[in-house]
Formats: C-alpha cells, sequence, structure tokens
C-alpha cells in the first residue's frame, strides 16, 4: 500500500484548480476588506420602521451581492484549509471567513423584521407596482409562511451574533476527528504494518483477510473509545445548540425546526421510519444471505463491508473509473456527458488522500464559479460509485447555478442526494448489463445491495438515532457516553437482527459520524435514495415525462419546495410509493444474487 504522502509531494494533475476562484491569497484578502465594506452599508436599513418599494429593492439586491461574495470568500478558504487541516494559514483564514459570515447575518438580521413591520399586504402590491421586485416573489412567500417564527430585530441580532459560538461543537468535532486523531498502525494482508487512516478503514473493511478486518475496526474504536467522555460533551452540546434554537424560535421540536427550512412536513420523516421497520424484515434476510455467502458462523460488524462474491477483485484506477462513469451516465444525454468530461478536464476535482487532507468526499462551490469535487480516491469500486454520485452533485449545482438567479440556486438538502443518488443508480445498472462473467455480475449486485443497507437503512438507523437523542434533549435528559452508546447498540440490535453478532465497539460508531453535526440531515440520504431509485427506474425505461422532469428538477434550485420538485419527476414523498419501489428493487436483486 502507498505511503501517504504530503500535499507539496502530490501530483498537481489531480488536484483542484482553486485559482479559478481566487488567482492568489492576496485578492481574497482584498475581496474580504470590500465584504466587510459593503456589510456597513446594510447600516442605512437598519432603523427603518417599514421600508418603502426602492429601499426595498436596493436592500434585498445588497443583501444577494452579498451573500454571493461572502460565500465565495467562505468556500475557498474553507476548500483550501481542507487541503491540509494542519496547515495553520488556511485554517486563520476559514475562522476569519466565518466571523465575516457572523458580521454580515448580525447585521442583516434586521430585514425579516423589518419585512414582517411593513407587512406581507403592501409587500405584495410593491410587486405589482414595480416590476423589478417580481424577482423576489418567492422569497417573500417562503418569508412570509415563517412569520411566526421570525423574531424582534433585536432577538434576531442576537441570535445571528452567537452563531460563531454555536458552531463551536462542530468544529471542535472536524479538528479532532480530522486533524488531531491519529490511529495505530494495522497489519495488512501481506503482514505489513500500515497506517490506519480514515480514507483507508473502509478499504481494511473490504480486505479478503478477517484478521486485517478485525485489527482495524478494533483499533479505530479503540481510539474512539479512549475519548468517549470527550465526544459525548461535543455531541451533547450540539443537540444542546440545536434544541436552544429550536425552543427560541417558537418550534415544536428540533425536527420541526429543521424540516422547516424546506418546507418538509415532519411526516415525511416520521413515515421514512415507519416505512423502515415495516421493511426491516428484508435487511434481516441480506444479513442472513451475507452470512450464509460468506459462509461464516457468526457475522461481525467488521464482516458487513467484504464483498460476498470471492472470486473478484475489481481493481479500477482513477482514469479507467471517469471512462465508466461517463459511460454509465449515457441515458442523462450528450450535453450531460460533456459537462461531465469537463469536470474531469477542467480542474474540479481533488482526487488523492494525502497528509492532513479532510477525509470523505464532498462536492461544493460557490455560485458563478465552477463546482469543486473533494475525493480520497482508492483504487476500487466505491470510489468509482463515489466519483459518480460527487458528479451528480456537482452538476446538479452547475445547472441550478446556470438557470437561477443567486437567491434560488441553492436547492436544499432534501433533494440534494436526488441527483447523486440517481447517478449511482444508472451507474450500477451499466456495468451489470456490461460484465462478462457470472461472478462479476454477481459482484455488482452485491455491490448495489450494499448501497441500499448503507445509504437507505444505515442513513434511517442514523435518523432514528438523531430522533431519539434530540427528543431525549428537549425533555431535559442527559446525554451521557453511557446512554449515547445504550441507544446506538438498541438500534443496531433492532436493524441486524439476530444473524448478526452486534460487537461492542459499534456502540461508539455515533462519536464518528460528522454529519451529526447538521442535525436531521442524514433523514434525507434514505427519502433521496427511495426518489433517485424511482426516477431512475423512469429514465431507464425511456420514459419522457420523467427524463423531462428530471431535466426541469436539476435546474430549478430552490424556486420550487423540494416535495413539489420531486412531483416533476413522478416522484410524491408524502406517500410510501418511492421507498416501496425502493424496496421491490432490494428484494429483486437479493432473489438475483441467490440465483
Amino acid at each position: 500500500m502507498k505511503k501517504t504522502v504530503k500535499r507539496s509531494e502530490a501530483d498537481p494533475h489531480y488536484m483542484w484548480n482553486m485559482k479559478d476562484m481566487y488567482e492568489s491569497d492576496g485578492l481574497w484578502e482584498e475581496d474580504l476588506k470590500k465584504a466587510y465594506a459593503e456589510t456597513d452599508k446594510l447600516k442605512k436599513y437598519k432603523d427603518m420602521k417599514e421600508i418603502g418599494k426602492e429601499d426595498l429593492f436596493a436592500l434585498l439586491e445588497l443583501n444577494a451581492e452579498l451573500d454571493c461574495r461572502i460565500e465565495k470568500i467562505y468556500v475557498y478558504a474553507s476548500q483550501k484549509s481542507h487541503e491540509d487541516m494542519a496547515e495553520g494559514r488556511y485554517q486563520d483564514m476559514a475562522s476569519r471567513a466565518q466571523s465575516l459570515m457572523v458580521a454580515k447575518d448580525t447585521e442583516a438580521s434586521f430585514i425579516e423584521p423589518l419585512l414582517m413591520n411593513t407587512g406581507q399586504e403592501k409587500i405584495e402590491a410593491y410587486c405589482k407596482e414595480m416590476a423589478e421586485l417580481k424577482k423576489y416573489e418567492r422569497y417573500f412567500e417562503i418569508v412570509f409562511r415563517q412569520k411566526e417564527h421570525i423574531l424582534d430585530s433585536d432577538i434576531e441580532e442576537l441570535l445571528a451574533g452567537v452563531s460563531e459560538i454555536a458552531e463551536a461543537p462542530s468544529d471542535i468535532f472536524a479538528m479532532f476527528n480530522n486533524a488531531d486523531i491519529k490511529f495505530p498502525d494495522i497489519y495488512d494482508e501481506n503482514n505489513e504494518k500500515v497506517p490506519l487512516t480514515h480514507g483507508r478503514y473502509n478499504l481494511f473493511l473490504q480486505s479478503r483477510d478477517r484478521n486485517v478486518r478485525r485489527n482495524a475496526f478494533e483499533s479505530m474504536y479503540a481510539v474512539y473509545t479512549a475519548h468517549k467522555n470527550t465526544l459525548a460533551a461535543v455531541f451533547r452540546a450540539n443537540v444542546k445548540k440545536h434544541c436552544f434554537f429550536a425552543k427560541a424560535r417558537k418550534y415544536e421540536s428540533g425536527m420541526h425546526y429543521s424540516l422547516s427550512d424546506a418546507n418538509i412536513p415532519v411526516r415525511v420523516y416520521e413515515k421514512l421510519i415507519e416505512a423502515v421497520h415495516d421493511n426491516i424484515g428484508l435487511l434481516h434476510r441480506y444479513i442472513r444471505i451475507r452470512k450464509e455467502t460468506l459462509n461464516l458462523s457468526e457475522l461481525h460488524m467488521y464482516d458487513l463491508y467484504v464483498p460476498m462474491v470471492r472470486n473478484v477483485d475489481m481493481k479500477i484506477d482513477y482514469e479507467e473509473a471517469k471512462k465508466i462513469v461517463s459511460n454509465g451516465l449515457a441515458p442523462l444525454g450528450e450535453e450531460y456527458q460533456s459537462l461531465l468530461q469537463k469536470g474531469f478536464d477542467e480542474g474540479w476535482i481533488d482526487v488523492y488522500e494525502n497528509e492532513g487532507k479532510r477525509s470523505g468526499a464532498y462536492s461544493w462551490g460557490a455560485y458563478g464559479v465552477h463546482p469543486y469535487v473533494l475525493l480520497n480516491h482508492q483504487d476500487n469500486l466505491n470510489s468509482v460509485f463515489t466519483l459518480a454520485h460527487e458528479m451528480g452533485h456537482a452538476l446538479h449545482s452547475y445547472y441550478s447555478d446556470k438557470n437561477q438567479p443567486y437567491i434560488y440556486a441553492g436547492y436544499k438538502i432534501f433533494v440534494a442526494e436526488v441527483a447523486s443518488t440517481c447517478n449511482e443508480a444508472l451507474l450500477v445498472n451499466y456495468m451489470i448489463d456490461n460484465v462478462s462473467g457470472k461472478d462479476e455480475k454477481k459482484y455488482l449486485i452485491n455491490y448495489f445491495l450494499e448501497q441500499f443497507r448503507t445509504t437507505f437503512f444505515r442513513q434511517a438507523m442514523f435518523a432514528e438515532f438523531e430522533k431519539i437523542t434530540h427528543e431525549m434533549c428537549m425533555k431535559g435528559e442527559t446525554l451521557t457516553p453511557e446512554v449515547l452508546c445504550e441507544i446506538y447498540r438498541k438500534l443496531n440490535a433492532y436493524y441486524f437482527g439476530e444473524d448478526a453478532v452486534i460487537d461492542e465497539q459499534i456502540a461508539m460508531e455515533w462519536a464518528r459520524i460528522p454529519h451529526f453535526y447538521t442535525p436531521f440531515y442524514v433523514y434525507q440520504y434514505a427519502t433521496g435514495f427511495a426518489a433517485a431509485i424511482s426516477i431512475s427506474s423512469g429514465i431507464l425505461k425511456g420514459d419522457m415525462n420523467v427524463i423531462e422532469g428530471y431535466k426541469k428538477f436539476l435546474k430549478s434550485g430552490n424556486f420550487i419546495d423540494p416535495v413539489e420538485l420531486l412531483k416533476l419527476c413522478g416522484v410524491d414523498m408524502l406517500t410510501a410509493e418511492p421507498v416501496n419501489c425502493a424496496m421491490e428493487m432490494f428484494e429483486k436483486l437479493m432473489d438475483q444474487f441467490e440465483e
């Protein structure tokens, strides 16, 4: 296994080109100063009791331009810091960018209370009288439906001011998990000592050698367990912060608070968990198939990721991965493939792991600049699908940015996982249809079954964990390490069933999930997965209503509410149909695998 290189030693050909955002750090510094100067201009409107139409338009334009500039400042500093989390200069820049965001949000906190004071009726009249304001009609609609949760301007200013402090749990966890945490070396299949890292952990869990899997699993969780009190305190602080803001804004719960931003009915979340419980027998069947196929007397948590097909080892380097992804996404049309190639060729992607680089993968960017993708590519099948997944996000952002003004370009998280997962579903269908051997086909079916387990069931389990812990916090109950571990252990026992051994270490898994620091985020992986399976099925059947609806979906950003956006593609998340569609496919794949 290759040694993890320093950033300075890595091949620039496989790094993203941050100069497309800022040619130099000096230009970033200039933009930071400009943003502070523009933030001061908001003061002109701050003490108004009501606002006239000309001033309203000028204020909203200033606010949008400012948000757009600050987004670019923040994304650049953050992405540069993610190249090497131990690099102090970019940590400092990211911190200063965050301070700028807080300063601007504090200054702009009067805007929504000012709209409330002016009144919905008067503002609707302004839109009829002044053509330029029509651009903001959707924005006004979003604001006024939240009116009972918008507070007086002085309280809004206070809440905006404490938001930087409120990011502390997330910041502390990120620094601990990416920069400070160190895992012991383990021995690989060749009995050679190799470093255990976030990027390599999943690779070790897929090893044919059970000792490698067990050692990686036990070594990683030993480190987290050694810090369980600290990690529980950070997790608890983040949950308390979320509950505080929910109560301050007069929401019934933290879930209501999080889901209200995208106008998602709480019933969607509850229905997901109900549907998972209704279908939990299918997951238990899959675990039983895995145990029998691997010929194990006991299936442990570290046995969940190893491929069930033993005589296939799909080593796919990055260059080959790009070709496979491009071919797999051909059903989306030539324009989509052309944009995909543009991303591959023009510095959108940071490909390989290096010392200090942020773990995992993501797509991010700023309006007016192409999207970026961070990977930690390993030459395996999982990394091929990660590439397709993150480019799904990237091209969704590209289409939204090109077709919407800044204020509506940012699509909501609820639909964020649809384009990425749809890409994965299309890709796996292509690969299953185009592999030559029976074992290779079985290997790919195994991979897709794993997507159901990890992206649908596992994320739903995370969502249930969040629901339980946040409800406990709202009731004033204490989330100690022991309480968190017991909740998590019981959920694993319920989800994986009698055919799995629930190792004691897995009870600490909650402590290493970054998405828990964005409360009520993970359920959207499961809902997005169900929606994407339904959409990809329609695309592969050549259903033109679904195909045209999906193109409109990609271009719509936040101009349409997420639940309504999915209806363009024939998917209604207020019904059980998308989940049922996904479960039918899951069952069909298990039948194929067993046959």
